[in-house]
């Protein structure tokens, strides 16, 4: 099932999300769930408060980022249930991140190049692990979306007020998306 992506302003985006359960009921075709509406909008990461729940829940494939077949091999392609960032460290450095909660903005988001992160995986498994690059920014994004962090959130004072105009634009289902979205204020 193709969820609608959850648009800027509305308040699941900026609530941090509640712990799983392990008899969460049908997580994996939640998760699942994810995976398709994620490919289908795109993207390459997608947190479960971007679909309008509130849980500790994201996915991530990295492979989109890659050019070449060889490199593909060694992407990434996740789903984190309960994750706790241990540590973030290395240099930061700036990419241009764009969501798809806020379609059609894209900005510069210095984050730090590595992260250690434990979560949970789809067996229930626990995990600790390191990852860095482009897979280390795109976990940290998507954590961010569970703490009710958006990457607009990252940038200075002027930068947001720079964005104000089409960031309300968003809020008021003015956008061009190939995926569906949900408003702010439209029912669940």
């Amino acid at each position: 099932m193709i969820y609608p992506i959850v648009a800027y302003g509305d308040p699941v985006l900026k609530a941090k999300g509640q712990d799983i359960p392990q008899n969460f009921p049908d997580l994996q075709k939640l998760i699942d769930d994810m995976y398709e509406t994620m490919y289908n909008a795109h993207g390459v990461g997608l947190a479960a408060p971007q679909i309008g729940k509130s849980i500790r829940l994201f996915v991530i494939d990295s492979a989109p980022f890659e050019e070449d077949e060889e490199k593909k091999k060694l992407s990434v392609k996740k789903a984190f249930i309960n994750p706790q960032i241990i540590k973030e460290e290395g240099d930061e450095w700036a990419f241009e991140e764009g969501c798809l909660s806020i379609p059609g903005v894209r900005e510069d988001v210095f984050r730090p190049e590595r992260v250690t992160i434990r979560y949970r995986d789809e067996q229930w498994q626990e995990h600790e692990q390191v990852f860095d690059g482009m897979v280390a920014r795109i976990i940290q994004h998507e954590y961010d979306h569970i703490e009710g962090i958006l990457f607009t959130d990252h940038l200075s004072g002027f930068k947001k007020r720079l964005l104000k105009g089409r960031l309300t634009k968003i809020t008021k289902g003015d956008v061009d998306a190939d995926y569906r979205m949900k408003f702010p204020g439209a029912k669940r």
